[in-house]
């Protein structure tokens, strides 16, 4: 069997029926799999999906302190812009370009640790690139974690039911994930320490980073405009958290054909390209999928890609060393016909 195709934790309702066909659960089935794997108590290999949440509820009060207490206009631009623009585009230039794709290399550790820490620590990098290896070798197929086929429940609770790595793997197996994870900068468990946590992440390690990110944000922000600016940006925070979680349903067109002639070239699987994820996030998704290791994905003039200019500052201060652009190779297959 493939690497790729047991890599990840399966659901208890499987991939694929008998008949190979994507295994669709009912709402209630996928509701059922997200709480049993969020009980940590039934079993302590849960621990990274709890934390992945325990994040999100634990941004609620600074949502509820932003609406009742501290709202206003100013506010809302503020958290408008650091919820949908800056963590947008933080997570496309970490975790997607960078800890996935390699689609550019730092020139030396304190970059990557820097852009690592840019915005709040919400997203296990081991949740997301493990899994994002497997999506994009099965996209749209019965195995894709994120199969927008499977319904927005199925995608919304991906994260938990879908995307983490499995407890069983060999040794030589595990081997594979930490080289796909070695040039993120997490320290990884070791073998032993994998079989009793059954992650790659170490829980005192991800509690620690977590910690120190959150009380260094939520510091600068308080110094900056007191408890309003810090309250209404982690609840901007809690926002994207949840939105992010409704991105790959959307991407892929609802698990429905909505490709538009002109606008979206790659046919081999639904992802489409959409306005607002891009020109916020640098999220052309569509033009990802056709080019999956490009520093930069928006390629013709309107795609605005916020990822793509911070990743060539960066190559302009010295802090990126290498990066990959396919703009060129995009305009001469697509464009110059």
């Amino acid at each position: 069997m493939a690497f790729l195709d047991h890599v990840l934790h399966p659901p208890s309702y499987g991939w694929q029926d008998d008949r190979g066909e994507l295994q669709r659960p009912s709402v209630t089935t996928i509701l059922r799999e997200f709480f049993n794997r969020l009980n940590i108590f039934a079993d302590r290999k849960n621990w990274l999906a709890f934390v992945s949440w325990f994040k999100v509820f634990c941004l609620l009060p600074f949502f509820l302190l932003f609406v009742f207490q501290f709202f206003s206009w100013w506010m809302l631009l503020a958290a408008f812009v650091y919820g949908m623009v800056i963590m947008g585009t933080h997570g496309t230039v970490w975790h997607h370009r960078y800890c996935t794709h390699g689609a550019y290399r730092f020139s030396n550790g304190f970059w990557r640790f820097v852009t690592r820490q840019l915005t709040l620590n919400i997203i296990p990098e081991e949740i997301y690139v493990i899994s994002h290896y497997v999506h994009h070798a099965k996209s749209d197929q019965p195995g894709d974690p994120y199969n927008a086929e499977g319904g927005f429940w199925y995608c919304f609770l991906a994260d938990v039911n879908h995307q983490p790595i499995a407890r069983d793997l060999s040794e030589n197996d595990y081997k594979r994930v930490t080289r796909l994870m070695a040039h993120t900068g997490v320290k990884g468990n070791t073998y032993r320490q994998y079989q009793y946590w059954g992650s790659y992440a170490r829980p005192l390690a991800t509690l620690t980073t977590w910690l120190l990110n959150w009380s260094f944000w939520y510091g600068i922000f308080y110094l900056a405009g007191g408890y309003a600016l810090a309250c209404s940006l982690f609840a901007a925070a809690g926002v994207w958290a949840v939105g992010v979680r409704t991105f790959n349903y959307d991407g892929h067109g609802h698990g429905k054909d909505k490709q538009r002639e002109g606008i979206d070239y790659n046919r081999a699987d639904r992802s489409i390209n959409q306005l607002w994820p891009g020109l916020v996030a640098g999220e052309w998704h569509n033009n990802h999928h056709l080019y999956p290791k490009s520093a930069r994905s928006g390629f013709k003039t309107y795609q605005l890609d916020m990822a793509w200019l911070y990743i060539r500052l960066l190559h302009c201060v010295g802090a990126v060393s290498y990066y990959r652009d396919d703009k060129q190779n995009f305009v001469t297959k697509y464009l110059k016909r």
